[in-house]
């Protein structure tokens, strides 16, 4: 039972880095139907802003705000000058984006430089609790709580606000919502900009849990970030979460229990659902 809740903590803090990097994807298609593979680059140039500002402030908390920040720009960037020429055809957003994406992380390696970069956890969260042979590291129960409290503030947003029920709207029926006045052009913008600041900010927060950041962690997340979209079904906030938290634990018992299966057990499941459930595992709660 120790080993057991050990690895259950470990899975479900991965889950929610992974959750936070595709939540943003989700609700980027769900609203914009903008297949954006260029999200791994603000992932990690999230983490390399992230911890630039934090090693320069010496504050965690500044280092957040300077990825969110990070991922606000470059997410305005990205929308206006690399997803609006290419807008309803997604052969083309995929070509375009996933250039998108090598440039970003050639372009770390230029700002940054081509070397990884060890990362320290805070020192307030650092360390852990032990409870006899259970062992919780305090920076992954902190990571569980940012993900569950990220995830109920955006359910919150979604369901019982203004913005929410319009964001809601444009997904079931833009030109409806365009009729009614509202500029869906701006709303698509505002949702591109905040699921790049999510993927930043999901970025930063992996750095000091890999303990270490490099140029190449961009496109490794992002296949990680579409595997748990795929599972959770296209444009179902509710259904990434379940399935980023599905990838976190398979990824965690596999690589104790069958660790030479551990990489690609979430290239499986992703494949199982493709063929019995298409749609996804939690299509229903496209709501949420």
């Amino acid at each position: 039972m120790d080993l057991f809740i050990n690895l259950f903590i470990n899975g479900l803090a991965t889950g929610m880095l992974i959750f936070l990097l595709a939540s943003g994807l989700t609700l980027i298609f769900g609203l914009m139907d903008v297949l954006n593979f260029a999200h791994g680059g603000l992932f990690v140039w999230g983490a390399y802003s992230g911890i630039f500002a934090y090693t320069w402030s010496g504050s965690f908390i500044v280092g957040i705000l300077g990825a969110i920040v990070t991922g606000f720009v470059l997410g305005w960037v990205t929308e206006k000058l690399i997803i609006t020429p290419v807008y309803g055809n997604h052969v083309q957003q995929i070509l375009i984006t996933l250039g998108f994406m090598l440039v970003l992380s050639e372009l770390i390696k230029v700002v940054f430089g081509p070397n990884g970069i060890p990362v320290e956890v805070p020192s307030y969260l650092a360390g852990s609790w032990e409870f006899g042979e259970v062992i919780l590291i305090k920076y992954r129960i902190f990571i569980i709580f940012i993900g569950f409290v990220i995830f109920g503030i955006f359910q919150y947003v979604l369901k019982k606000t203004k913005i929410g029920l319009i964001v809601r709207a444009g997904v079931m029926d833009k030109e409806m919502v365009q009729v009614l006045g509202i500029n869906i052009k701006r709303v698509f913008l505002f949702v591109f900009m905040t699921g790049s600041a999510m993927a930043a900010f999901g970025g930063m927060l992996m750095a000091p849990y890999s303990g270490v950041i490099y140029a190449e962690m961009g496109m490794e997340y992002a296949i990680l970030g579409f595997i748990v979209v795929v599972i959770g079904g296209m444009g179902s906030f509710s259904g990434s979460l379940m399935a980023a938290i599905l990838v976190g634990l398979a990824g965690s018992f596999m690589a104790y229990y069958v660790p030479y299966l551990s990489l690609a057990v979430n290239m499986i499941l992703m494949a199982i659902v493709l063929i019995f459930r298409p749609q996804g595992l939690f299509t229903n709660a496209k709501e949420g």
